[in-house]
């Protein structure tokens, strides 16, 4: 039965909440055992992956349903919006954790076992002749010499890229507006394929610096920040044009209008929010 736009919204029983939690408890098990030995542990670590996303599809789908059928009024929107603000918002700290490490090494650790700010004895006793500069693998030089990766090629590319994905969501979007479904279809699509191809690129990227730079995740704390925070980066751009791909598949089948269109909205938040860390990670990462 339809809400009416006064009346307050009380979902029904579902049963996706339990799915949800048998498949994080074979997802959470099957890491710890299989991380400590146990070969089992990693099949019991897939049936997990694959009971998560049994779930994500029954669920969503469900949600996607009621929607189409006219069953949510304007407070589930908004229940909606607050919960998407809050997941972006989230993951705003999550990488600002991440760039506050960056900070702190490079502005405060290094530094000090270098001997600055009155801490002459620390290089002197601590780690003697270790020059204190940027980038660096650390006192003792761990994982040896590497290469830097530098702001231009493939990092150049792939900025291009992103930003251009942003140019063309946005033009998806101001399509669906105007009800310009065509325009929409393609330019929606362009979007999720330039966001696959980043992450397509970002993997050649990776096997340059293993194969070729010797720059590893054992890299001292260059190597760990570099990779933590591309790596990261590029795991939310795949779950970012993952989205777009469903989107765009929703879109295909006639779904959305100019006034009801919260699912394109949020994803189309969240795929800004990626452009705009890779940007800060662009400048933090690559050329600085």
């Amino acid at each position: 039965m339809s809400q009416t736009q006064d009346s307050y919204y009380v979902p029904h029983g579902s049963h996706w909440p339990i799915v949800g939690s048998i498949g994080l408890l074979l997802l959470m098990v099957g890491v710890s055992t299989w991380l400590n030995g146990a070969d089992a542990g990693f099949w019991v670590m897939m049936s997990g992956v694959a009971v998560m996303i049994f779930m994500l599809a029954g669920w969503f789908g469900t949600v996607i349903g009621e929607s189409q059928h006219g069953l949510y009024n304007e407070q589930v929107d908004k229940s909606f919006r607050m919960g998407m603000f809050w997941f972006i918002f989230s993951e705003v700290m999550f990488f600002a954790a991440f760039f506050g490490a960056l900070f702190y090494a490079r502005n405060m650790s290094i530094p000090w076992l270098g001997g600055a700010s009155n801490n002459f004895f620390t290089n002197l006793l601590l780690w003697s002749g270790y020059e204190s500069t940027w980038p660096t693998n650390g006192p003792g030089e761990i994982g040896g010499d590497f290469e830097v990766m530098g702001p231009f090629g493939l990092p150049l590319i792939n900025t291009a890229i992103l930003l251009t994905s942003s140019v063309t969501v946005t033009i998806a979007h101001h399509a669906l507006l105007a009800g310009k479904r065509n325009i929409l279809t393609v330019f929606l699509g362009a979007t999720f394929l330039l966001g696959f191809f980043f992450v397509y690129l970002q993997g050649v990227e990776y096997i340059e610096a293993y194969q070729h730079m010797n720059l590893k995740l054992s890299s001292g704390i260059y190597g760990s920040t570099f990779f933590m925070l591309t790596g990261f980066h590029g795991m939310h751009v795949t779950l970012g044009a993952i989205m777009l791909t469903i989107i765009w598949l929703r879109v295909v089948k006639g779904h959305f209008t100019a006034d009801k269109h919260f699912a394109f909205e949020a994803v189309a938040w969240y795929w800004h929010f990626v452009d705009v860390v890779w940007v800060g990670l662009y400048v933090f990462v690559y050329w600085m």
